[in-house]
């Protein structure tokens, strides 16, 4: 009895023996690949992003200046870097010419720059509405876009969104640019209309908004979505770019995805930081309200359904196709082609 109880103490010893140093052995496992992990993070490579936007640093684009500040683009070890413009042409170029590595343009840019044989990925949808019009005083009585012709017509520049869109408005009035006398006016391009310089202005919805604050007085509104609701804004890379940087402009992206839906709950703390980061910033309210309409803009139905920044790829050929007929392009580019989700789906 003795010899089997001697027996059986025996095997549970080399029995706890056995379980504690399998435990030990997991255990050191666990820390070791925790340690594995910690260095894959730390030696996560930080990647120089630099963005070329279609303007100077403005409110409207306060969730960037966010990110910077809280300093989300350092978590996900991107060196950012904002270069400026003088409208979505003026992007396209720069990522063309190796000065940018990310450009944040209309789509009408993106098309010319595809007809000319540059190889582009259109990434992520920065606002899926049409923003711009075509803004004439009421005391003008300009009823219609034939109404302008011999007029002088205000735009941003002939490289922005103002002036494509101003070109469908006239293109499908049977006008073409050759029946307005077309002026390049700036960023602040209500003010030469309100001086009486030109008869109407291309603008977006975030300049109305300024104007209006300014007593621009009674105005007649030609909204382009009603003749083509193009999205207003794209994120758009070379395609050399987006073979190699990709795994960085999914980190971009993330953190711009993350920093506009933070905005969109927190638009006062973004207007505060706009103060010091917008060369528009200086009015807190405004900047509020400046904001507010952005976010309104940044998403849609179809977008809430997909997340922020999802790309329909039917409106986008819609949009080419509208061009094509209406002779802007003087070929089709297959926008489709070079169009992809597949970053935004990467996205949490």
């Amino acid at each position: 009895m003795k010899l089997l109880i001697k027996k059986i103490s025996t095997a549970l010893f080399f029995a706890a023996l056995t379980i504690s140093v399998v435990g030990c052995g997991a255990e050191g496992e666990v820390q070791e690949n925790s340690e594995e992990n910690e260095d894959v993070i730390q030696e996560q490579q930080v990647e120089k992003i630099k963005m070329a936007s279609w303007s100077q640093p403005i409110t409207e684009q306060s969730n960037l200046y966010l990110a910077e500040e809280k300093g989300w683009f350092d978590e996900a070890s991107i060196d950012f870097e904002y270069i400026p413009g003088a409208g979505g042409g003026d992007a396209v170029r720069n990522i063309i010419a190796g000065n940018a590595d990310i450009a944040f343009a209309n789509v009408e840019a993106v098309l010319l720059a595809l007809e000319q044989g540059e190889e582009l990925r259109v990434i992520y949808n920065i606002y899926p509405e049409n923003v711009f019009n075509l803004i004439s005083l009421k005391e003008s009585n300009i009823k219609s876009m034939e109404d302008l012709r011999g007029k002088n017509v205000g735009v941003y520049s002939l490289s922005s969104g103002t002036y494509q869109n101003l070109l469908v408005l006239l293109h499908q009035a049977n006008m073409t640019k050759d029946d307005v006398n077309i002026i390049e006016t700036g960023v602040l391009n209500f003010g030469p209309l309100m001086t009486k310089q030109v008869v109407a202005t291309a603008a977006t919805d975030t300049g109305l908004f300024d104007a209006q604050r300014n007593e621009l007085g009674e105005v007649k509104i030609i909204e382009v979505k009603d003749v083509l609701n193009t999205p207003a804004d794209v994120f758009v890379v070379t395609e050399k770019t987006f073979q190699e940087k990709r795994e960085a402009l999914v980190r971009f992206l993330q953190v711009y995805r993350d920093s506009v839906a933070y905005t969109m709950e927190h638009p006062e703390e973004a207007a505060e930081i706009a103060v010091s980061a917008a060369i528009d910033g200086q009015d807190i309210e405004r900047n509020i309200e400046i904001i507010t309409i952005r976010n309104q803009t940044s998403t849609n139905a179809e977008v809430n359904d997909n997340g922020l920044g999802w790309l329909n790829l039917d409106i986008l050929q819609e949009v080419e196709k509208t061009y094509y007929d209406l002779g802007l392009l003087s070929e089709r580019v297959n926008i489709e082609n070079i169009t992809t989700n597949e970053l935004v789906e990467q996205l949490n």
